[in-house]
């Protein structure tokens, strides 16, 4: 016998309330999981990449603070337990000195991405190829090099670089940000500008930029990106642990990310979300086995 449409009513209202019950219970559950508090610094990298980490332990059930920190600050709240994590950490070289101060106080789980370079950048227009050749033409640009936040890794091995190779040219601090206006206005008048300069970022994506050859190799070889925990995370967190430190990508990935994050009026959390949608084999790879 067919049931009376009511009562067909009735039933599908029933399993609309069950099914809405048992996704609530699922959220709820969900944020069971916990909370974990990721700090970055303010470098387009970072910013892609710690979004990126937010977007798939949300994914996964956990809510995630961020924190913007100078690149000091960052690694400090990790060894005092005030961050569970960075995947920030450049390594062995822009951050040698905070492994130096706070590496037996953390946990470093390895490199997130291989491929990583430092130097002095000009654009490919320039005629100087060598940072040992500033000097000639310091009054092309300006005397001065353009640099970012004072307490960057990438700022102290710069005032390295002045003083190995006796440069006349003035180490100016600034941000990203700043940074990259002084680069974009000097090509669009076509002149010349020195900028300190790191893979990956956007800029390259965006300008034809060479880098200057260092002969007396003071900004060191290719970095890595390493991914840092705090103490007894794997203990408290085991699952966001095991993401944490399955965490790896290729510059390419990430340069993705940061030409996203470039777009007028984005939002990098957004912008997150969207490329963890769209590569969810690679984000499959990071997570533990069910």
């Amino acid at each position: 016998m067919k049931k009376h449409p009511l009562n067909r009513r009735i039933h599908l209202a029933s399993l609309a309330v069950a099914v809405g019950a048992a996704l609530t219970a699922g959220a709820a559950q969900a944020q069971d999981k916990g909370n974990v508090h990721l700090a970055y610094v303010e470098w387009a990298s970072e910013v892609a990449s710690t979004n990126v980490m937010r977007a798939v332990l949300e994914q996964e059930g956990f809510e995630v603070d961020m924190t913007s920190l100078s690149a000091a600050a960052m690694w400090q709240s990790v060894a005092t337990g005030d961050a569970d994590g960075i995947v920030a950490a450049w390594l062995p070289t822009t951050h040698a000195d905070y492994m130096e101060r706070v590496g037996d106080e953390v946990v470093d789980l390895g490199p997130n991405l291989d491929g990583t370079k430092l130097g002095l950048v000009v654009p490919a227009y320039s005629d100087v190829d060598s940072i040992a050749d500033l000097n000639a033409h310091a009054d092309a640009f300006n005397g001065e090099i353009i640099g970012i936040d004072p307490g960057a890794g990438i700022m102290g091995l710069t005032e390295d670089v002045v003083d190995a190779y006796d440069l006349e040219l003035r180490l100016r601090s600034g941000s990203g940000a700043t940074m990259t206006a002084a680069l974009d206005n000097a090509i669009k008048n076509e002149e010349n500008v020195v900028v300190t300069g790191w893979t990956p970022h956007w800029k390259f994506a965006r300008w034809d930029l060479k880098y200057l050859e260092d002969p007396k190799n003071v900004y060191g070889g290719a970095e890595q990106i390493h991914t840092i925990v705090r103490e007894g995370f794997e203990e408290d967190m085991p699952e966001a642990y095991a993401i944490l430190d399955a965490f790896e990508w290729t510059p390419e990935q990430m340069g993705e990310v940061m030409l996203m994050n470039q777009q007028e009026d984005s939002d990098p959390y957004e912008n997150a979300k969207q490329w963890v949608a769209d590569n969810q084999d690679v984000v499959q790879q990071w997570l533990p086995e069910s």
